[in-house]
């Protein structure tokens, strides 16, 4: 066919969902920002290209070649710069994995899941739109819930206290290793080892 992949292309896309601005820099949702920028400490790559409205970058990853995508639309339209990039390179749902935030989480607990709904995030609810299907695998990092669920947007974009940021950084890291597993040798391996 015409429009074939070389093999040695992208085989999955690692979706890492924030909010672009350095207002939002240190916050709760930018917990997939937050591990983007871990991963290129990691791997000394650098997310900075600007395609798919997205800050892109190709590493290796579990032996397979991965687009990180730092989606630049805000989070609640997370979901155009997973449909371009997966567009791009024919990528299946499945080989999407999605790593963000959760309020019904505790502080850097992980939970790994195979599909499923939105659970009120915004960001996988515009992904699900623009998929048409909940069946993508996804990592989720806690970040505790506010005390009165009035106060979930400010929680959700305030920042971290220090002592927190020390929790998060391991569960970022933990959750970099996740991704590498799912990648590597399944969701089901990955939950045995970090849900």
């Amino acid at each position: 066919m015409f429009f074939q992949k070389k093999s040695g292309g992208v085989q999955w896309l690692l979706v890492c969902l924030g909010n672009p601005g350095k207002e939002y820099a240190n916050t709760r949702h930018n917990i997939g920002f937050l591990a983007a920028d871990a991963l290129e400490k990691r791997t000394g790559v650098k997310f900075n290209k600007l395609k798919y409205r997205a800050l892109t970058g190709e590493v290796t990853l579990g032996g397979q070649r991965v687009l990180v995508v730092k989606p630049q639309t805000y989070m609640n339209l997370s979901g155009e710069a997973v449909k371009l990039a997966g567009g791009f390179y024919k990528i299946p749902p499945e080989r999407i994995l999605v790593l963000y935030d959760d309020v019904s989480l505790p502080l850097g607990k992980l939970r790994i899941r195979a599909s499923g709904s939105a659970g009120g995030h915004n960001g996988i609810k515009n992904i699900i739109a623009h998929l048409g299907t909940d069946a993508f695998p996804r990592i989720k990092v806690g970040v505790g819930a506010p005390q009165q669920e009035d106060g979930l947007v400010d929680w959700v974009i305030g920042s971290f206290t220090a002592a927190e940021r020390k929790v998060v950084d391991a569960a970022i890291d933990k959750a970099l290793d996740a991704a590498e597993c799912v990648i590597e040798k399944g969701v089901s391996e990955a939950q045995n080892r970090f849900n």
